[in-house]
């Protein structure tokens, strides 16, 4: 990886499309666009058989940290991440896509959530049936990645850095400790 802050390093072909992401792992946030066909729905990408072993992310921003401290952002052309390592993914905002669920489905709720994603804190809710609750709905969960909706993430060892809201973001199940959030 070469440093080159600005410069986009890659030309759309006919069909395809950029989305600025975000994605965590256990100790870095990555902040960039991905190029992907038209027809892929970046948000639930990771939950689809079309995630590739690397993804690759353009004009790139790393911020690592450890013990609760952000780092100062680095920049690069790219980054070839295995998605192996990713914990959490989302379209960083504004961008969005529509949610990927219908809000009058019979028998569904959102159960307040709370999931710790490597230094960050996901405030936001889980969809699982009304006969449920969060022990076994993880149980229940075979894929390897869950959706969460209506999250504020924040950064508790930074307090400064405030909150992000997001609509959707991805969860690797078991990657990220879950706590109900439900009174």
């Amino acid at each position: 990886m070469s440093a080159n802050p600005g410069a986009a390093p890659y030309a759309l072909e006919e069909g395809e499309k950029t989305t600025p992401i975000m994605a965590y792992t256990q100790n870095m946030l990555v902040l960039g666009d991905v190029v992907t066909k038209d027809a892929i729905r970046v948000s639930i990408w990771l939950r689809t058989s079309a995630i590739p072993s690397y993804i690759l992310i353009y004009g790139v921003r790393v911020v690592r940290f450890s013990e609760g401290s952000l780092s100062k952002p680095e920049q690069f052309s790219e980054l070839h991440l295995p998605s192996s390592q990713i914990i959490a993914f989302h379209i960083k905002p504004p961008a969005q896509e529509p949610l990927d669920y219908d809000a009058n489905e019979p028998m569904r709720k959102m159960h307040p959530t709370i999931a710790l994603v490597g230094a960050f804190r996901f405030d936001g809710y889980l969809r699982m049936s009304t006969h449920t609750n969060l022990e076994r709905f993880l149980d229940a969960a075979k894929e390897a990645f869950i959706g969460m909706y209506d999250i504020s993430i924040t950064q508790p060892g930074s307090p400064a850095t405030g909150a992000m809201k997001i609509p959707y973001a991805v969860l690797r199940k078991e990657s990220v400790m879950f706590l109900s959030n439900a009174r």
